[in-house]
């Protein structure tokens, strides 16, 4: 790693001399994304707390990196190859003592990540279906390590600049990734969310086995279901679809305007769409999977956060501009021009969430309700951020702003990539109603 970092130090540092003084040579060099991707390559062939180190830097370096790197780092999302079962069995006899002879265990991984993979089991005496997220072996021991040495070599490259700023969110990443492997929190997680969607039909949490569960591995209820990208998915009618979209979005409500927890992941691998039989009058349901990544969410973060979804919905830019001072994204020194450039994205980020009068008329159906897939709206989004921050008096976002606006992202894709058609602005007023009067 170390030789990686300076080899890629000395490349972008020559590359970057020679900018300076031939303006063609800055535009047409290719020497950063081929170190990029060289140095991502060392992070892929390190495998295990590397790889999730560097698909979390993917999520949130655009803050910090250069975008080559970001852009590279995005490779390792498909670097999940399984552990061989000679690998996993010693971890799951070890962890499960006595009750692993109770269990009938499939070698096969069914899924695999950078920190666990998942093995299909069955209760022999109930005959029930179950899965067990297995925690790679030594994982836990080396992540302050690995993760040290990450951020040591990205210095060493000359990518990542000392700061108090960057002080702060390397300590946060540090503890999202113990988070991660801490399953007795993941558990109760689990046992949290299935208990707040218990009375709502619309979804499913898996049940939690304690009996065969531990600090290594975690037991669940197998889970059916189709991921929201699948052809079955796709046939369903309109009308279906759309009350998938209303429950995707109405859970983000939920989270932010009355449970405290949220979900922060928007990998479309935590969903899945168990497709109902209506003739039997069995309705679709939306399956809720992996809480690992759940944040317990402060009163005084969530009122920010809520002040300023429903400034946005009503179109008050300087509730918008409050709401994100109070976020950490702005702060008392910002430009006005960067208050409004701020404030101008996060309208646009919100727009399927306005009265039906304020949408544009261009993404509406014949009934006027907004068509999320024809929107665009993230391409859109995405532009006008991208232009937000090239201005000097950005302020890098807080890491809760910033695990909120990837959740907000991740719940408008996955209802565009259903195509959904429907106005998000009265149930957001049924959530705002209720929020002000408590």
């Amino acid at each position: 790693m170390s030789l990686a970092g300076a080899r890629a130090g000395g490349a972008v540092a020559f590359d970057s001399a020679l900018g300076r003084v031939l303006p063609l040579w800055k535009k047409h060099s290719t020497v950063m994304e081929s170190e990029a991707r060289r140095f991502v390559a060392e992070l892929g062939r390190l495998k295990g707390t590397y790889v999730k180190i560097g698909q979390m830097w993917a999520l949130f370096g655009e803050h910090f990196l250069p975008s080559a790197l970001t852009d590279a780092l995005h490779d390792l999302e498909a670097r999940t190859e399984p552990l061989s079962w000679n690998s996993i069995e010693p971890v799951l006899r070890q962890s499960l003592g006595g009750t692993y002879a109770e269990l009938d265990i499939d070698h096969k991984a069914i899924a695999a990540a950078s920190l666990a993979q998942v093995h299909r089991a069955r209760v022999k005496s109930t005959g029930e279906e179950i899965c067990l997220k297995v925690l790679y072996p030594g994982v836990r021991e080396t992540i302050d390590t690995d993760f040290n040495a990450v951020v040591r070599m990205l210095k060493l490259t000359r990518w990542l600049k000392a700061g108090k700023e960057l002080d702060d969110w390397l300590e946060d990443m540090r503890a999202q990734l113990h988070l991660e492997v801490d399953y007795e929190r993941e558990a109760r997680m689990t046992e949290r969310m299935a208990d707040l969607v218990a009375n709502d039909q619309r979804y499913r949490v898996p049940h939690v086995y304690k009996k065969y569960s531990s600090s290594s591995v975690l037991a669940l209820s197998y889970m059916r279901g189709e991921p929201v990208t699948s052809e079955l998915v796709s046939k369903l009618s309109q009308e279906r679809r759309n009350k998938i979209g209303i429950a995707m979005l109405d859970l983000f409500f939920h989270e932010v305007y009355l449970w405290s927890v949220m979900q922060s992941d928007p990998n479309f691998g935590n969903y899945r769409v168990l497709i109902g039989d209506h003739k039997s009058g069995v309705t679709d349901q939306l399956v809720l999977l992996d809480f690992g990544a759940t944040l317990e969410c402060s009163n005084q973060f969530l009122r920010a956060l809520g002040n300023t979804v429903a400034s946005g919905q009503e179109g008050d830019v300087s509730g918008v501009i409050d709401g994100l001072m109070a976020l950490g994204c702005l702060t008392s020194t910002s430009s006005e021009t960067s208050r409004q450039s701020f404030a101008s994205f996060c309208l646009r980020l919100l727009e399927p969430l306005r009265d039906e009068a304020d949408l544009p008329a261009n993404m509406l159906n014949e009934n006027g309700e907004y068509r999320w897939g024809a929107s665009e709206l993230m391409k859109r989004a995405s532009a006008q951020a991208a232009e937000s921050a090239m201005s000097r008096h950005f302020s890098t976002p807080s890491r809760d702003f910033a695990f909120v606006a990837r959740k907000l992202t991740g719940v408008f894709t996955f209802i565009a990539v259903l195509e959904a058609e429907f106005n998000g602005a009265d149930l957001l007023k049924q959530h705002l109603l209720r929020w002000r009067a408590r």
